[in-house]
Formats: structure tokens, sequence, C-alpha cells
């Protein structure tokens, strides 16, 4: 059975109306669906027009804003410089799998830390990063390796094999 997709409306008065339970909600409850892992999108009410990202990206700004922030302005500021450069295609993904590693990674020190049998939690800690450092060295060659092929690939002249 196909999943359907969870169509939220988004109102020119900024009020978000979720067509699956007939009811407006709030971004705290958009918030809360991408927790859940429900699959959804937010279309502009007249348009049509794919609102997701922008509502996603407002969502994260105003966490960011209260608590302890995650992105550092250092950070934001390194990801801004990407835009317009000849490897902002590169960016999305190499973010992307950056962070599935991530939560491999801590997914299974939670299960280490749940079977954790004569073990110290230390040792346990080191071989983690070990495995997450190899995990993350092949990656990155992997992403230089394709943006070398590709980079090769369009240039005037470049050997093909």
């Amino acid at each position: 059975m196909a999943q359907t997709i969870r169509i939220i409306k988004k109102y020119p008065n900024r009020r978000l109306y979720d067509t699956e339970i007939s009811s407006y909600i709030t971004l705290e409850e958009v918030r809360q669906l991408v927790i859940d892992g429900e699959t959804f999108e937010v279309r502009d009410a007249k348009s049509g027009d794919d609102l997701t990202r922008s509502v996603l990206l407002q969502i994260i700004s105003e966490h960011e804003e209260k608590g302890q922030p995650m992105l550092s302005p250092q950070l934001l500021s390194h990801i801004i410089r990407f835009y317009g450069d000849s490897l902002q295609g590169f960016m999305g993904p190499y973010l992307e799998r950056s962070l599935q590693v991530f939560l491999d990674q801590q997914q299974q020190f939670r299960n280490q830390l749940n079977s954790l049998l004569g073990q110290t939690p230390w040792s346990m800690l080191n071989d983690l990063t070990q495995r997450n450092m190899d995990a993350w060295k092949s990656m990155q060659s992997g992403l230089i390796d394709a943006a070398t092929q590709a980079s090769s690939a369009t240039k005037p002249g470049g050997a093909k094999k």
C-alpha cells in the first residue's frame, strides 16, 4: 500500500490547516509531525506552491532563537558561502550523508550502551569514535572522488575513460 502524503495548507493569514484532521494546527504541531516521522507537504492554499522547505526553515529558526542553538554563526556563514559556489550542488548531499552517518553512529552507541556487559564506557566510546572516523573518511573520499570525476567530465577536452 502506498503511503499518502499528508497535506497542510498555508493560508495568507499564515495559519496552517491540516487536511487530514480537518483542523488548524500550529507550527509546533508541524514540528511534532517531523519528530513523529510523518510524511507531509505544506502547500500555499491559493497557488498550490510547495512551502514545505520555508516552513521547516521557520521551525529551525524559531528553535535556534530560544534555548541552546545548534547552528553556530560560523557554521551558518560557511553554509551561506556555498550558495553560488561551484560545489553548491555537492553541499546538500554531503550534509545529508554526514548527518546520516552521525545518526547511525548515535544508534549504534545507544545499542552498545544498552548491552554494556563487561566493557567500560570509555573503551566502548573509543571504539565507536574510531568507527565513526573511518566512516567519515570513507564518505569524504567518496564525495571527493565524485566531485573530481564530475569536474573532469565537464571540462573541455577532459579525459574520459
